[in-house]
């Protein structure tokens, strides 16, 4: 195989990555308002599927009880009693809530992964694992960055 073939596979492989939020979802929105309402690294893990540095995220180690929601859109998508700490630095979950999350094949890093996102607005989460606890045997581990998190019972309230 020739280094310019080889090459040209791999920026093919980078290029499908950075523009992987496909659609139609119910909320759509410009690159520029995206860029507008979320943070360099927000705009990074949400829109282009970047990963926050491990144990960055102080919703790693919440424990209160309440919702997780879509940065991207507040959709409901976590609730805290599906949460359990896995260790690995980022918030760790074995079931989101119903009708809330989509999930596609990521077939980066050379292997086969379960991504999760956003079901309305597409923000990527992270990814699903199978070595998680009962009764899924399911890690969705995801990105906190691409979380707010309401205490339950408080209005307005949001980490």
């Amino acid at each position: 195989m020739k280094r310019r073939t080889l090459l040209t596979g791999l920026l093919a492989v980078a290029g499908t990555r950075l523009s992987a939020v496909e659609g139609p979802f119910e909320i759509a929105r410009t690159k520029a308002e995206w860029r507008a309402m979320l943070t360099e690294l927000e705009y990074a893990v949400l829109r282009e599927e970047a990963t926050e540095a491990p144990f960055s995220s102080p919703l790693d180690t919440e424990t209160r009880a309440g919702t997780y929601h879509c940065r991207g859109c507040d959709l409901p998508v976590y609730g805290s009693a599906q949460k359990y700490d896995s260790g690995t630095g980022w918030p760790s979950f074995w079931q989101s809530l119903p009708d809330a999350v989509g999930t596609k094949p990521d077939n980066t890093l050379f292997a086969t992964r379960t991504e999760v996102h956003c079901r309305r607005c597409g923000s990527h989460f992270g990814h699903i694992f199978e070595d998680g606890p009962a009764p899924t045997g399911k890690r969705h581990c995801l990105n906190g960055v691409s979380l707010t998190f309401r205490i339950q019972g408080a209005r307005g309230t949001s980490l």
